[in-house]
């Protein structure tokens, strides 16, 4: 729903509010229309879950709201879509994420509801079994399809045995594994101490405090250990060719090793990134590998920070055929944005386009609760979004360069290839 600002969110427009048991609270007014968004953390993901059950804190998440103390599976659906409500949860690496919108008048039930999914679930043996074939089914999916394949087969050999290495989603064999015991023994680390909720929209401040304490501020717990080990230090190029028979297109994940999300090359690997297969068609990977030569259906770059370092990677989607001719098109524009200084135009654009597309996040509720959760989840203060425009305008050419030379690197990168008989 459209949202008219009257300002970029900052410190004197978002109100944040630390409750007793550990819980930071930010609510950001908007009176514009009668809904309310809630986005939520808790400091608890698969990077507490062992190894050989991969997938344990995604599927306990997915099962918080299949019945609780108050509400069984069917009376939860009916209590929330008859006010037009929406509530969900997930799980990430290191964190169990939530979100719900409603209409104002609403809003507080939706806040009871949420307290009874995180507090007081059931986890129903059958609902256990039900979510545990649909899992598995997804899965198969996940595994026949060529772009998620080559996507997890890269994290894997990029981290190797660490946490990042494991898909969130686990695998057959570790979800197989899961008993309802684990998935009640993962929930006890559920913890409030650590976690961040935001609430944007037709609510004040004092409100959402109040009603925050009300069902959730007697809830305690300890802190969760975020401590993560160093990744692989990788000194020389590893590939993987993964051959899925019966298919048609083969996907290409090729990059290297980059920064977590406070480094302070952030902003400097953002731009650079947005050159390289972002901007416009996707950038000059998009314009050369794509439309200049052919070579693929599809051709972007992604930077994926975390609290630790994350990938500098490209990706792209091609014909079998065209696999190695795409993969040494991809390395040559590392090579080249490594080389050459980008121009003065091509730098001016790219940071307008960057500042440009910042206020169209910004539009919704959804969008703002967004932004604010992560800008709290990683430390980067109430005032990160009036910086934001500035930030991006001081990377220059030769930072651009810079962070190339030492991230893009073309002498040890992980390329992974999924396709029909490929390497073959």
């Amino acid at each position: 729903m459209p949202v008219k600002t009257q300002s970029i969110p900052g410190p004197e427009t978002v109100e944040r509010i630390s409750l007793a048991n550990g819980i930071t609270l930010l609510v950001r007014e908007n009176h514009s229309s009668p809904v309310a968004v809630l986005e939520g953390y808790l400091p608890v993901g698969s990077l507490h879950e062992p190894p050989e059950k991969a997938g344990l804190s995604a599927f306990t998440a997915s099962l918080l709201t299949r019945g609780t103390e108050h509400y069984d599976f069917d009376t939860f659906n009916e209590l929330v879509e008859s006010v037009g409500a929406s509530l969900s949860v997930g799980g990430d690496i290191h964190v169990t994420h939530f979100n719900g919108t409603s209409l104002s008048e609403d809003f507080s039930r939706l806040v009871a509801v949420l307290a009874d999914v995180l507090r007081r679930p059931t986890f129903p043996p059958e609902h256990v079994e039900r979510v545990r074939g649909q899992w598995l089914v997804r899965l198969q999916e996940r595994d026949q399809n060529t772009r998620r394949v080559a996507h997890r087969r890269f994290y894997e050999l990029l981290y190797g045995d660490h946490p990042y290495g494991r898909p969130v989603s686990g695998y057959t064999e570790t979800i197989q594994a899961i008993t309802r015991e684990d998935v009640l023994g993962f929930f006890q680390g559920y913890t409030p101490r650590g976690a961040i909720i935001v609430v944007a929209g037709d609510v004040t401040g004092p409100q959402v405090r109040a009603l925050l304490e009300e069902q959730l501020g007697d809830w305690t717990g300890p802190e969760a250990d975020q401590s993560l080990p160093d990744p692989p230090n990788q000194s020389e190029v590893q590939t993987d060719y993964v051959s899925l028979p019966g298919k048609i297109q083969a996907d290409i994940v090729v990059g290297s090793l980059a920064i977590a999300r406070t480094d302070p090359d952030y902003f400097p690997v953002q731009v650079a990134n947005t050159i390289l297969g972002r901007f416009g068609l996707m950038g000059r990977l998009g314009e050369v590998v794509r439309e200049k030569q052919g070579l693929a259906y599809y051709s972007y770059s992604v930077v994926d920070p975390d609290v630790g370092p994350g990938p500098w990677y490209a990706a792209a989607g091609v014909n079998p055929v065209n696999a190695q001719r795409a993969i040494e098109s991809i390395l040559g524009e590392f090579q080249r944005l490594r080389d050459e200084p980008v121009s003065p135009e091509e730098l001016a654009d790219t940071q307008a386009y960057m500042t440009g597309s910042l206020p169209l996040r910004l539009e919704t509720n959804a969008g703002v609760a967004s932004i604010l959760l992560d800008m709290e989840w990683f430390g980067l203060g109430l005032d990160y979004l009036q910086r934001y425009a500035e930030r991006v305008g001081q990377v220059t050419q030769e930072d651009v360069q810079r962070v190339a030379r030492k991230y893009l690197r073309t002498d040890a990168y992980t390329l992974v290839v999924a396709g029909p008989e490929v390497g073959e």
